[in-house]
Order: C-alpha cells, then structure tokens, then sequence
C-alpha cells in the first residue's frame, strides 16, 4: 500500500530539515570541546553526540579545520580511535559532507562482498538530477573510479540499464503533455496479456520521465487500466529490478513517503537493519526529515521519533534521536 504524503508537496519552500545551523556557532570553541571531551580517562559520549548532532554539515567540517589547526591532527581519525561501534560509524557518517557520504556508500556498496542492491537503488532513485552529477565527480576524485564502469561490472540486464539510465538522467522537472497519454497506454500495453512483460517499455519510461512527468502518467495509467502501477510493477518482475522499479516510481509520487517506508521497514523487523536507519537519517537531516516525520506518523500511526526509540538503544540511539529532531 502507497500513501503518498502529497499534501507535503507545497511546502518544500520553506526548510524542511531537522538539521539546521546551530545560532552563533563558534567552530574553534567546538573543536576545544571535542578535545576535552576525548582527552583523558574515559570519552564523554554525550557532549560529542549533542555537540554534532546540533551542528549542521557545514559546521561540522569548519570545526574539522580548527580542529587540525588547533591539535594536528585530523578530528575525525581522533573521534574514531575514541568510538566504537554504531555510534563511531553514525559519527564517522555525520562527519563527512554529503555528497561524499553519497559517494562513499555507493562506492561500499559495490566494492564489497557482494553488491548490496539496496544501496544503489535508494541513493540513484532518490536523489536529484544536479546530485547525481555531483556523486559521479565525487566518486571518482575520492574513490578512484567510474562509478557508470563500477556499476556496469557489478550488475547486469535490465537492471543495470534502468541504474545507467538513472546516472545518466538529465532532467528533474519539466512535463511532455503531447506524452502522457502515450506513456500511460504503454505502459498498460507492455504489462499486459503477453508471456512475460515488456520490461524495455517500462525501463525506458522510468529512467527517461522527470517525477513530475511520471505522476501524471500513474494517475493516467489508473484511469484507464483499473490499477496501481505498483500492482503491475509487483505482478510482473521480480527481485532487484522490481526493488529499483518501485523505488522510481516511490519517489517520483513521493520522496518523504518514500523514506518513511524505508525507514519503517528498517526498525519493524527481527533485528533492525542500523545501516540503512543511520544512512536515511544521516542523508535526510537536512533535506526533507520533517516531511519524513509527517508521513511517517500518516502512514504508521506511529511517531518516527517513538519508533526510533524503541528500537535502538545507547548513545547511538540518543544521537539518531537528535537528528530526527522531536516526537510527532
């Protein structure tokens, strides 16, 4: 079941982060404070996460620099000889500027044992044309290598051309009346009556529309064909390719639902999955959390904040309670 969280659509003018710049920030200060906080017997967990966590990615990296000028040495290689466990990897995380936190996931993701599918659908699914841009120069200055050629050889068939075609996206905005009504029938027509479905037609939708395009599209294909899209989506592929379909079209009705979902699916399980709670809480901080909170409680009846709580335990939990930023 989709909710789409639409009403949250209008308000995206205004800030939607729960991570904002922290008023007369004073990055020297800081960067004394996480000394003190580290130095001597035993590490003061709590003035690192409070102080970080109430910081804003732009602040965190001027209080890396005064932090080398000051001590030598680099802040985040101090904090990680400091911390351990989920709480060193959340801080390591909350450290590092966005886009090379994108980068460096994606980059996890692909070079390590095994492909983790999930990563690369989230991150190229839900991230703007301009951000992709931005990862694929990241990814090569920082982690060595083509991120289209590192994908191409860790994946394969049309699901890996529909992750090419999302890297090579040009274009978020912008709507082709003269098509909707083509795409829609389609899209009916290529999931229809035929053994197996026409993956290549929905592949080439997907990654070529803008989101606002495709919203019309899915309203269109409902009109006429009775369904969801999803529905069709789920009845005619299967596995990762189905994983990354959905993701697309999630996103394009809805990018906060979208994360709402994902973070739901990632606490009401046995065992919690802490890498995609901690990378969606990370990444999401300062783009669109509030958005995230309101169509968390809209869908789950339940508040983020509360879900987060008794769920995860420590200061690792204290800190990704800070970056949701309250209780709905």
């Amino acid at each position: 079941m989709i909710h789409s969280c639409t009403g949250l659509r209008g308000r995206q003018a205004s800030y939607r982060g729960s991570v904002k710049d922290f008023v007369n920030c004073n990055a020297k200060q800081d960067a004394e404070l996480l000394h003190k906080a580290m130095k001597g017997i035993g590490t003061y967990e709590d003035t690192i996460l409070m102080l970080l966590a109430s910081r804003s990615n732009n602040q965190r990296q001027e209080i890396k620099v005064e932090y080398k000028k000051a001590h030598g040495k680099d802040l985040v290689s101090a904090l990680k000889s400091e911390l351990g466990g989920l709480f060193e990897t959340l801080v390591v995380a909350l450290m590092t500027p966005p886009i090379s936190y994108d980068a460096s996931q994606l980059h996890k993701a692909l070079k390590g044992v095994g492909t983790d599918d999930d990563v690369l659908i989230e991150i190229l699914a839900s991230r703007t044309c301009a951000q992709i841009k931005d990862i694929v120069k990241v990814y090569k200055k920082e982690c060595g290598g083509k991120l289209e050629k590192d994908i191409t050889g860790d994946t394969s068939g049309n699901f890996q051309k529909l992750l090419i075609m999302l890297l090579q996206r040009s274009n978020d905005e912008g709507v082709d009346d003269n098509r909707i009504e083509k795409d829609a029938m389609e899209l009916i027509a290529a999931g229809k009556g035929k053994v197996g479905t026409d993956e290549e037609k929905f592949i080439n939708i997907l990654g070529n529309r803008s989101h606002e395009h495709l919203r019309l599209v899915f309203d269109a294909y409902k009109k006429v064909s009775g369904n969801d899209i999803e529905d069709s989506i789920e009845g005619a592929t299967t596995g990762n390719l189905e994983n990354l379909m959905l993701a697309v079209v999630k996103c394009a009705k809805s990018v906060p639902a979208y994360f709402a979902e994902s973070l739901y699916r990632s606490m009401r399980r046995a065992g919690t999955d802490d890498q995609t709670l901690m990378r969606i809480m990370v990444s999401r901080g300062e783009t669109d959390m509030l958005d995230i909170r309101a169509c968390f409680k809209k869908m789950y009846g339940a508040s983020l904040y509360t879900t987060i709580q008794e769920d995860t335990t420590g200061d690792y939990g204290k800190a990704l309670l800070y970056l949701c930023g309250g209780n709905d």
